[in-house]
């Protein structure tokens, strides 16, 4: 795997890391979707169409090449079912998606990233991401 790639990395390394990128690489997990401010807070550029970068496991190992197909910023109330099922992650319906997001970006983690007092709510923009496994 070509080294100058930039790094991938979901959520925090740990067991949700691990069963994400197990997904990834086993074809049902080819959507992913961060919150706006998350770019904003580290002053990074939203992903484009054709970004390609080195997905990483917990321990830092470089696992596969993604490649970003689609990106959609979107509020928080118009997240599609499809999306919600590209993730993945077991999600059966867009409630379950966004229970499950919610609980991700309330962690003490994330609210540390996301900065005091930051809240989200139905409002809260969305990146929709797509990708596939390039090599």
């Amino acid at each position: 795997m070509t080294a100058e790639l930039p790094i991938i990395e979901f959520a925090f390394p740990g067991p949700l890391r691990d069963r994400i990128v197990a997904a990834i690489e086993a074809g049902t997990k080819t959507a992913t979707s961060s919150l706006l401010r998350e770019y904003e807070v580290a002053g990074e550029q939203v992903p484009q169409v054709g970004f390609r970068g080195g997905l990483v496991d917990s321990t830092g190992r470089r696992r596969v090449v993604l490649e970003t197909t689609n990106v959609e910023l979107v509020r928080l109330c118009d997240v599609p079912l499809q999306h919600a099922l590209d993730e993945g992650e077991g999600y059966a319906s867009v409630d379950d998606w966004r229970a499950g997001h919610l609980r991700f970006w309330s962690s003490a983690q994330m609210q540390e990233e996301l900065g005091d007092g930051f809240t989200v709510d139905d409002s809260s923009v969305v990146v929709l991401e797509r990708f596939e496994i390039v090599r």
